[in-house]
């Protein structure tokens, strides 16, 4: 791998499921975290699709050495975004994000909202990055991040965004995420006694 080659400490993979830029293959974390493993020797940090103590003890099985989780950070109380963002990510589900950007080379896993759609039928109908750098400039999350306007806007989000289900602070949710990982490490035991008897 390029990076490990370069002298990189370690890398970070991120699936299609991540918010922002999954890059241009359609390949999930799953498939991808044990390649990357698999094809290096340096430490791999797993993104896109996390957001508990499941998901982190599915990436240690499958030879991360931790995980990534920007989406599921947003909805801190520490976060310092808008409380409407927090409050519909409580309330959205795993389907409630888009992928634009593709037709410029550039897929972005966004939030699903009014200017979200009309990115994607103006690529579905070929537009040009001129007609769409209006609509995708990173200037305009801040209207989402800062003052709530929710649907005037692009703004990253994975699919995470539906395993949450409150707001909590990082340190909450952090001891949630241990307790979680135990508890499914301890099922994962039980059931590998379970098939050997």
């Amino acid at each position: 791998m390029p990076a490990e080659k370069l002298g990189v400490d370690a890398v970070v993979i991120v699936g299609n499921e991540t918010g922002g830029h999954p890059g241009m293959g359609d390949v999930g974390t799953l498939v991808m975290l044990p390649r990357v493993v698999d094809s290096v020797k340096i430490p791999v940090l797993a993104g896109g699709g996390f957001s508990d103590g499941r998901g982190l003890i599915s990436a240690l099985a499958l030879g991360a050495e931790g995980i990534v989780m920007g989406t599921r950070f947003m909805a801190t109380k520490e976060a310092p975004i808008h409380d409407n963002v927090k409050n519909w990510m409580v309330s959205a589900n795993e389907s409630d994000t888009i992928v634009i950007q593709r037709n410029i080379g550039s897929p972005s896993r966004v939030a699903l909202n009014t200017v979200s759609k009309e990115v994607d039928r103006l690529e579905n109908e070929g537009a040009t990055i001129e007609e769409l750098i209006p609509l995708i400039t990173g200037q305009r999350s801040k209207g989402v991040y800062f003052e709530g306007n929710l649907d005037g806007e692009i703004w990253s989000c994975g699919q995470s965004v539906g395993l949450i289900k409150e707001v909590k602070t990082v340190d909450e949710l952090i001891k949630q995420i241990v307790l979680e990982a135990k508890g499914s490490l301890e099922y994962i035991q039980n059931r590998v006694e379970s098939i050997r008897t």
